[in-house]
């Protein structure tokens, strides 16, 4: 038997790779690094001493790249192909459209038509309340019920058209909204979003640039559960509440949250708390990409729209002074979601309410032109008899 160890930790790691903190943490979330807490500390991680050998020899694959969506998949990758959301330097592109621009100006709607591919009909057209059901709970659990509703409710996708699916994903989504802050007049979503949660216009208009920026990004673990859920034929609804189940793991709803409670302590003493983090993990939460080099785009087009009090503003400039990298989307969202004081959950309600759209539109992607998603299990337990 082999007397290296199985799992090393972080600065063993570091040099062994000899590459940055948030280049290692890229490959963890990307797959191409295997991560464990640490038995001793849980606070800490370790990480597979084979990946990282793997990594040196260069059977890895290669590292993030500034532009997702051409290459061929890398060792433990899925490959998807799909027409709706390139990942560029300049942050997500909607089928053509930067996200960046549909923020000045688009709704929630409006997004989702371009990312469904709606263009010769609205599908949000005529849509109706459905106020037979109120759902107690924070807005995590509101929505995980609804969706849950819809899931046992509605029709398979399986041999419909795109008009048909668009109706009833604008159906989804807007239930969904009536889900996080209740019935009323139908306007648009961030409209709706802002009076339920008592804002006055200006913030309103704030909720349609988190909304919009949000709704769709790379293939993480949210994208891929929707689509393979609508591969299988289940309902649009199924396919959005696997996406929401994924999403609320600890890299990304989760994470929302670790980056929400750091805003409240931060506020109090930003210097502080950033110090505090860098001493226990060697990170801080919401800063640094795994995708941008230079930062999220998303994450500054945000900031910029929100117009942060000084207090806030604050925990980005003393973050990335001490962390050495830029604030990302998941902190611009919590900082949002923190000035317009959304009730618990609000950056999570936020972020999850514009997903939304994109666990939609990747459910009818499949549904309706998406090719089998298949993955092989290579078993590597005990053999009987061994």
């Amino acid at each position: 038997m082999s007397d290296k160890p199985e799992w090393i930790d972080r600065e063993t790691a570091l040099s062994s790779l000899g590459v940055k903190t948030q280049t290692l943490y890229a490959y963890v979330s990307r797959g191409r690094i295997a991560a464990r807490p640490d038995p001793d500390n849980p606070r800490r991680s370790l990480y597979a001493a084979s990946d990282i050998q793997r990594l040196k020899s260069g059977e890895g694959g290669p590292s993030p790249v500034a532009i997702r969506g051409s290459s061929g998949a890398a060792r433990g990758e899925a490959l998807v192909e799909s027409q709706i959301t390139l990942i560029s330097p300049e942050g997500p592109v909607y089928r053509g459209e930067k996200a960046i621009d549909m923020a000045r100006r688009a709704t929630l709607e409006q997004t989702s038509r371009i990312l469904w591919g709606a263009f010769d009909e609205d599908p949000f057209a005529n849509q109706r309340p459905r106020v037979d059901v109120i759902f107690p709970g924070t807005a995590r659990q509101r929505l995980f019920a609804a969706l849950a509703r819809r899931a046992d409710e509605d029709a398979s996708s399986r041999g419909r058209g795109a008009r048909s699916l668009q109706r009833e994903a604008a159906s989804i989504l807007n239930e969904m909204a009536d889900a996080l802050v209740g019935t009323g007049p139908r306007l648009h979503i961030h409209q709706r979003l802002a009076r339920g949660w008592k804002m006055i216009e200006r913030d309103a208009d704030l909720v349609r640039h988190a909304l919009v920026l949000g709704a769709d990004h790379e293939l993480d673990s949210s994208v891929l559960a929707a689509r393979v859920v609508a591969g299988s034929g289940a309902s649009l609804a199924a396919a959005a509440l696997a996406g929401l189940s994924a999403f609320s793991g600890p890299e990304n709803g989760g994470a929302l949250s670790q980056v929400s409670t750091f805003v409240n302590d931060a506020r109090r003493d930003a210097r502080a708390a950033v110090r505090a983090h860098l001493g226990e993990t060697g990170q801080v939460p919401g800063f640094g990409s795994n995708l941008y080099a230079g930062g999220d785009p998303r994450a500054r087009a945000l900031i910029e729209a929100a117009r942060l009090p000084d207090d806030l503003r604050a925990i980005i400039e003393v973050g990335e002074t001490m962390t050495g990298t830029p604030a990302n989307f998941k902190l611009a969202l919590a900082l949002v979601a923190r000035k317009l004081e959304i009730p618990r959950d609000g950056a999570f309600a936020l972020a999850a309410c514009a997903r939304l759209s994109g666990w939609l539109a990747h459910g009818m992607d499949q549904a309706l032109s998406g090719s089998p998603l298949r993955a092989r299990l290579r078993y590597v337990g005990e053999t009987p008899g061994r």
